[in-house]
């Protein structure tokens, strides 16, 4: 177990890396942090002396390797924007992401699990229809379009719900509902179509023919051999919330590092947008670490093999 947990570790790290080579490239090509920074009226030989203090005149390489030998002691450089450590800031709205993306990942597993299961169970009938109706919307409609419209419905016309920032519950209720249906759908499909392998096996049968009730059939028999590709899927979609938190956020005028990141890209704060990546990186890689642990706790051939 503890040799799988330092390979993961180590796979992570390379990934991680790798992430931060890709953004520190893509910063650099996004356009010239100096000319932002200085005043308007700011004469060349200002913004060059500028550039030269803040070494972007170095080579890209030399760059990277300052990052590096700084991000290794845990500085990741100073906003250029608001002037303070540019990690402390991102952790600093860190809580309102994984509170957005907590919430509606559990909103989501409550729902389609249990509907997914039941779409298996009725399949043919109309409650399947309707189930397969929704998973189809869900996946297919934009996150931005559907923000938009739940808040023209429950927040402006019906005044049911803030309409953004950051608060009370309530203003947790349309962004994590926006978030979780796409993920509801995916992961309702994905149930279904497990449970209607799983349904047939013998073992299935035999229960039957001991007279089990289907329920018990459905939830202890049936349910616990489809969770193997159902944590997979969850795990995937908890790791893609947190990377695409970003438009969600951004309509929502939800404080979290997505939209904090958004904004550091239109200001070209490399640093936040570093720290970002960084934070968002190491996050997935732990959840998919845990996702592998999970496998072991959920199937003991797994636990045997690691």
């Amino acid at each position: 177990m503890l040799q799988v947990i330092s390979r993961r570790l180590m796979f992570g790290f390379i990934a991680v890396v790798a992430a931060s080579m890709v953004v520190f490239v893509l910063t650099r090509l996004s356009g010239d942090p100096a000319v932002l920074m200085m005043p308007v009226d700011a004469t060349i030989m200002e913004i060059d002396a500028f550039r030269e203090r803040m070494g972007w005149n170095d080579p890209w390489v030399v760059q990277y390797g300052r990052f590096v030998w700084s991000a290794l002691q845990g500085d990741f450089g100073t906003s250029l924007r608001h002037s303070q450590p540019a990690f402390a800031m991102v952790m600093d709205h860190m809580p309102a992401t994984l509170q957005l993306a907590f919430t509606a990942m559990l909103f989501a597993i409550v729902v389609s699990v249990p509907l997914g299961i039941i779409t298996a169970a009725r399949r043919g009938t109309w409650i399947d229809g309707l189930g397969q109706l929704f998973a189809t919307f869900g996946q297919s409609v934009p996150n931005f379009w559907l923000a938009i419209m739940l808040i023209a419905f429950l927040a402006v016309e019906h005044r049911l719900l803030p309409v953004a920032g950051r608060g009370t519950v309530l203003h947790l209720v349309l962004p994590s509902l926006t978030i979780a249906v796409g993920v509801i759908a995916i992961v309702m499909r994905l149930t279904r179509t497990s449970m209607l392998e799983v349904i047939t096996e013998d073992y299935i049968r035999t229960a039957r023919g001991k007279g089990l009730p289907e329920w018990r059939i459905l939830i202890k028999h049936a349910a616990r051999n489809i969770m193997i590709p159902v944590v997979t899927i969850i795990g995937l979609r908890f790791g893609y919330i947190l990377g695409s938190a970003v438009v969600v956020e951004t309509v929502f005028a939800w404080p979290g590092v997505g939209y904090f990141t958004l904004q550091a890209i239109r200001n070209a704060d490399y640093p936040i947008v570093q720290a970002a990546v960084f934070v968002l990186a190491v996050c997935i890689i732990l959840i998919n670490l845990l996702v592998d642990l999970l496998y072991a706790a959920l199937d003991p051939r797994i636990r045997m093999e690691l």
